[in-house]
Order: structure tokens, then sequence, then C-alpha cells
């Protein structure tokens, strides 16, 4: 990556050259974003995980655009086409769009109406033509061309083919394409309707069957939805501006005068623009705002993601996990407080007396017989009529009865992961390891599955999906990382997410475990087959051993700076733990004393700070919601009630909210506060406690209105004017069902819940 790269890195994000410089060195060296943020700060300037993985990210598009440069530059000199003038240009072009514009009438393609005329030997006749003189006489131009032979059969036919060249040229000419490019970003419509006939299969979509939506202001969600609609086959999308801009924003460039030349320049573009630019300019704006959506989508889902892995653990709890059930009943499991399985149950919660009474001795004699201090109810089908029964009994000690989403967790006991952790159990009790596992460390257990499994993103099967297992495996990295892992309880999936280790290693370290008992010291990490020095130095400070006989190795400090915490004990005197231990000793350490060239005041400010909580979870604390009594099953649910919730997905659109009926519903972005909120995730995050209001109920469709709007605020009138709906994420007519109160059949009466949802 040049100088020149690194500046204008460093201009698009408001930093130094040296800071980019920095962190794209180590990167080549092959450090860790994690590592980078953590242990590398002198270097970059003290930037932090966000900022190092942009410059990542943006260095990364800038050696695409670069390869591809190469490619066209070696296709032109291939084929005899490079000239300095036509390098100069291939060279200034900034974007992938600004370089395939400049090479675009260079560029191999197949036989077109204007390679064809030019066969024919009309391109002089253009020529002409496009120079657009007013003493031209075209008709005549044209008659010298009839050629029966070349297949120019009139005068007409002569003149066809010659706008058929200018055509093209109009559709290849750089500065048209800009232009129009820009028209279409600024100008262009979504227009939708639904194909005829796919009415009733495509029930789903009506609310897109007749719609018109700015291609600036279209929510990211809705463009998902249009795009998959019209890849089922049940809409008809088209992406156009109003064609008389377009027309005369060609015209202006093209056409000279009114003279009987330009006027066949005038045909010549007007057919050039509908034939061909507004085809390839329609496919570069869906291009472009899929990819819009695709980025916001996957903030969206990544940013939840985030929320949910770094989920408030129960901690190394004795557990009782429930996989609740009703025709097969609910499997019960037990598990230590590592997590290892202690003995599996089956469980009957509905029929007769008897076996609700049977029931309830065994769990009684579960929590007794292995002295259980919580219970996980998985949150599924019949989960709130399990938890009730368990709260019901008489449970030694007031154990805590917890429901946990057990979003994945059926997919985690049909995994390759289960079956390799649990060969001989039925996967109905893995599923019920899952859940103990997950309330006792969801980190640690939600590593196991895929993350689009759990259920917390916005459609996310239609965006591209490479970025999206960037995006989401850099938020598991940052949040495994983050929290850091104790070695000798790891999983393989765990470790493998340890910044420098991946798949091989985590299985080397678990193979070494197995074989020589558990770790007692980082040093011994060194051991492990091909953990070489540079995966040393990138994991070590992330990876905890708590009993280890130098305290360090339980904390964040790196092994490289356990020097410096050396010499501040020396210093005064005592040792390493008691610096741990002593506030009163942290007090008189003077950290300007121990600055070198490579060690700085920001890390000694971390280690200080790591001193003080060693190997501390950054996680908050656990708190268990409690959902209303009596209210289980959605046709419990009226109008009018307030309900405490939890919030289990946030969206472009608004937050879906548990509030125990196993179903979630919708809280729109428009009655998420009393004020105008444009994202939900300033207002909401997942797994957050909330209180809402039911706004309606749709049985039919097994739907939820939700409202966090204060109940007794009087809400401001509905504009009518057209500039009331500037900003709204509503297609117009919706927007005019919201100013006239008309519901659309089958609808909430909240105008904004006629959306499409979550699509899992």
């Amino acid at each position: 990556m040049n100088e020149l790269h690194a500046q204008r890195i460093a201009n698009e994000l408001a930093l130094t050259p040296g800071q980019v410089e920095a962190v794209l060195r180590l990167l080549q060296e092959g450090a860790t974003v994690p590592f980078i943020a953590r242990y590398r700060k002198e270097a970059t300037g003290t930037l932090d995980e966000v900022q190092v993985t942009a410059v990542r990210d943006r260095a990364a598009r800038l050696e695409e655009l670069g390869k591809r440069r190469e490619a066209v530059l070696k296709s032109l000199t291939e084929r005899e086409l490079l000239t300095d003038e036509l390098k100069a240009g291939i060279q200034a072009a900034e974007t992938l769009a600004e370089l395939e514009d400049v090479y675009l009438p260079f560029r191999p393609k197949r036989r077109t109406r204007g390679t064809a005329a030019r066969e024919r030997g009309l391109e002089p006749l253009a020529i002409l033509l496009f120079e657009q003189d007013p003493s031209t006489d075209p008709e005549a131009a044209a008659r010298a061309c009839v050629d029966q032979e070349k297949g120019v059969e009139s005068e007409e036919d002569a003149l066809a083919g010659a706008r058929d060249i200018v055509a093209e040229w109009v559709n290849e000419n750089s500065a048209a394409r800009e232009r129009m490019r820009k028209l279409f970003a600024a100008e262009g419509v979504f227009q939708v309707k639904v194909v005829p006939g796919m009415e009733e299969k495509g029930a789903k979509y009506r609310d897109y069957f007749d719609i018109e939506e700015p291609v600036a202001s279209a929510p990211s969600h809705r463009v998902l939805a249009m795009r998959r609609g019209a890849r089922e086959g049940i809409l008809d999308l088209r992406v156009t501006p109003p064609e008389d801009k377009a027309l005369a924003l060609l015209e202006a460039l093209f056409v000279k005068g009114e003279g009987p030349a330009s006027e066949q320049v005038r045909d010549a573009v007007h057919d050039g623009y509908r034939r061909l630019l507004s085809h390839a300019m329609e496919t570069e704006i869906r291009v472009e705002t899929k990819k819009s959506a695709d980025e916001h989508a996957i903030r969206v889902f990544a940013g939840n993601l985030r929320e949910l892995l770094l989920s408030p653990p129960l901690g190394r709890k004795r557990v009782l996990a429930v996989d609740p059930g009703i025709r097969t009943g609910c499997k019960a499991v037990c598990l230590d407080r590592q997590g290892e399985l202690l003995a599996t149950e089956t469980v009957f919660l509905v029929g007769s007396g008897a076996g609700k009474a049977r029931a309830a001795e065994v769990v009684q004699s579960l929590c007794r017989e292995h002295r259980v201090e919580a219970v996980a109810v998985g949150n599924g089908t019949g989960g709130r009529e399990t938890e009730a029964f368990i709260r019901g009994l008489d449970l030694p000690g007031n154990i805590p009865v917890i429901l946990v989403n057990e979003s994945g967790a059926s997919i985690y006991s049909a995994s390759d992961v289960a079956r390799k952790e649990f060969p001989d159990l039925d996967l109905t009790y893995r599923g019920a390891v899952s859940i103990g596992r997950r309330l006792m460390d969801p980190l640690a257990e939600l590593v196991k599955i895929d993350p689009k499994s759990i259920g917390v993103g916005q459609y996310q099967h239609d965006v591209n999906q490479t970025a999206l297992k960037r995006s989401l495996d850099d938020v598991v990295v940052s949040c495994v990382n983050a929290v850091g892992v104790e070695v000798n309880t790891a999983s393989e999936q765990l470790l493998s997410y340890v910044s420098g280790l991946g798949p091989q290693l985590a299985s080397n370290i678990l193979s070494y475990r197995g074989e020589k008992g558990p770790f007692h010291s980082r040093r011994q990490l060194k051991e492990v087959s091909r953990l070489g020095p540079k995966a040393f130095e990138q994991a070590a400070g992330f990876l905890r051993i708590g009993e280890a006989q130098n305290p360090l190795d339980g904390s964040a400090v790196h092994p490289e700076s356990y020097g410096v915490v050396e010499a501040m004990a020396l210093d005064l005197d005592c040792s390493v733990r008691d610096l741990m231990e002593r506030e009163d000793l942290r007090r008189k350490i003077r950290l300007t004393d121990y600055v070198t060239e490579t060690v700085g005041l920001p890390t000694l400010n971390d280690i200080l700070e790591e001193l003080a909580k060693p190997g501390r979870d950054p996680r908050e604390r656990l708190e268990a919601v409690s959902f209303r009594e009596g209210i289980q099953k959605i046709g419990d649910l009226t109008p009018g009630m307030t309900l405490p919730g939890v919030v289990t997905n946030v969206t472009a659109f608004g937050a879906f909210v548990d509030v125990g009926v196993h179903q979630d519903g919708l809280v729109h972005v428009s009655q998420l506060a009393d004020r105008f909120v444009k994202d939900p995730a300033e207002v909401v995050s997942l797994n957050q406690r909330v209180t809402v209001r039911v706004l309606d109920v749709d049985l039919a469709r097994n739907r939820i209105s939700l409202s966090m709007r204060s109940g007794g605020k009087r809400q401001k009138p509905l504009e009518t004017s057209a500039a009331a709906n500037k900003g709204s994420t509503l297609p117009k007519k919706a927007y005019a069902r919201q100013k006239t109160g008309e519901k659309r059949p089958g609808a909430f009466n909240n105008p904004f819940a006629d959306v499409l949802g979550n699509d899992d």
C-alpha cells in the first residue's frame, strides 16, 4: 500500500497518515484488529477497533481497485490500444465506476447494432452527423452510403445505422454516465407493481403491490423487501428518474443547434438513453442501492449480535436446564459449574394430576441431588407454562428460575459440534444443555452456532453473504477478545476466535490440555504444537489462566509488559500480587517513570486499570425478566394492556419485544419514543428490559403491535401536506392511508406496523 493510498485513507477517515501507515504495517505483519487496538496503542495513536477495522476495510477496497486497474492496463496493452492519454485517465480514476467508464469504449463486447453499422462502413456518416454542421444535409450524405452489397439498402437504412453508432457513443461517454449516475441517485424512483396473477401467492408483499418510492430516501429494509419480492416473481421492480430530465441532460451534452444533423443526433441521444444508457444506469443503481441496503442491514445485525454475545452471564453455577415440550415432554438436564452434563430426565407437565406430581417430584429430586443453584427454562413453546410450574414448586434454597432465549439451540443440537461433544446423547437433550450453558455464559455457548441462526438479523439471507460473514466474524472476534478466555475451560470453538489462534491451534491447545492436564502458566502455551512466537504474541494477552502461580497470567496484562509491572512492584518494595490487591500501593505509582520508547502512557494506564480489576469481565450483571402473570399466549392480549418485556431484535424499522406469549411484538420506530427517532438503536438495544403498551393484536396473522410511547401523551395530529411526508419511511400509498386513517384489509390499526417484518 503506497503513501498516496495511506494519505487518501487518512483524509477519508480523519486520521493522520502515520496512524494509517502503522495500522497497515501491523496488519501486513499478521497482527489482528483486537491485538492492534489493545496492545499497540502507541504505534497507532490509540485507535480503537472500529477505526482499525475501517482502515483495514478501506485498504482492501483500494487494493481491489488497484488490481482491476492493473487488469485493465494489461488488457489494453496486449491489444495495443493503450495511449498516454488513456493511461492517464485510468490512473486518475478513484472509484471502480470511474475506471469502468474510462475502459468501457475499449472493453471487448458482444456484437451490437453499432458494430454492425461500422462493419457496413457507416462510421464516417456518424462522425459527420455528430459534428452537427448546420450546412450538412443528412439525406444527401446518407445517399452516398447506400451500398446493397454491404447491406445498406436505403438512405434511411444508412441514417439508422449512423444513429446506432452515435447512440453507443452517448452510452459510452464517461461524462454522460457520471451525470446520469448522479441523476438516478438523486431523482430516481423505485416503481413497483404486482405481477398479474400473483396477488394471492404474494399476499405478504401487498404493501408493495403499487408503489413509488424515491431512491434517495428508501429505507434499507424496504429496498431488500422489494428486491426479494422481485426475485420471487411476485413484484415487477423498475428504477428510473424522470425521463424528460434525463433526456434534457443528455441533449445539453451532445446536441448542438437545431439543424438537420442535430435532429439526427437528438434522435440518437433519445435512442441511446432508452435502449442502452437507462438500462446500464438502472443496473448500476440497483447494485448501489443493494450494496447500501446490505451495509445497513449488516450493521444492524452486527450491532444486535454484539449485544447478544455480551449478554450478562450467570457465571459458574450448578444449573438445571429445561427445554420445554408439550407432546414429547420437557427435556431436563443438570450441569455442573463447568457446564459438564450430570443427569438427564424427561418430565410431562400436561395431562393428569398424577403426571404433574411425578414431574414435580423429579424436578425437586434433581435440584436436591445436584445442589442446583439456578433453573434455566427455554422460552419456546410451553416455556411460560414450564416456568410457572417450576416457580410453583417448593425448591430448596429459593433457586431462581430464569427464562432463556433458546434461538438457535435446535441448530446446535443437530450440529457437528454437538455430536462431537455428546456423541451418545439424544439431540433433544443437547438442546437443553445449550440452554443451560447459554445462561451460564452466553458468549461461550453462542460461538458454537452460526450467527445467522440466532435470529437477531434483518433480511440476513438477502444481503451479500461474504460481507455478512466478514462483519459477523469481526463481531465475534471482538467480543471474545474483549471478555477474554479461560484457557483451561474454553471450548475449541471459543478458543478459535482468540486473536492469533484459529481452529487448528485451538484444537492443538485442547489436545495439549487433554494430554498434559490444565495449563499452569502462559509460558506453557509455547509448548503447544505449531503455536509459534507470533501466535503467542497475538493470543497471550487474551487468554486467562485463573489458577496460575503468576497472578498476571489471569489478567489482560500482556506478557511483554510483565517486566514493567515487576519494576513497579520492585520500586514499591512489594510483590506483584500485593500491587494487585492494594489500592494504596497503586496510588503511589508514577506512570511517567516507566515510559520507554515502546511503552507509553496509553499502555501504562491500561496496565494500572487491569491491576485494579485483573481479568474483569466487562459484561453487566444478569437481571432476569419477569413477565406478567396470567399472560401466556397471544389470545391473552388486549389493546391497552401495559406489559413488561425484553427486546429480542432491533431492525431498521423498529424493535421486536418478547412479552411472554411465544410471539414477539413489533414496536415500530414511530412508537419507540415520544420524540422523532431516526435510528431505533438510539433508543433500544438487544436484551433491554422495557415496558410496552399493546396497540393491536392480529390473531389471523399472529402479529402484535406495541408502543413505548407515553400512554397518556397526546400525539400530534398527522400532517396532510406533501411536506409532511419528507423523511417518511412509508411508500406514498401507505402514507396516504396514514393521513386518511384508512385501514388496509387485515392490517393493524397502527399504520406503521404494516411493513414486511423479520424474515426468520
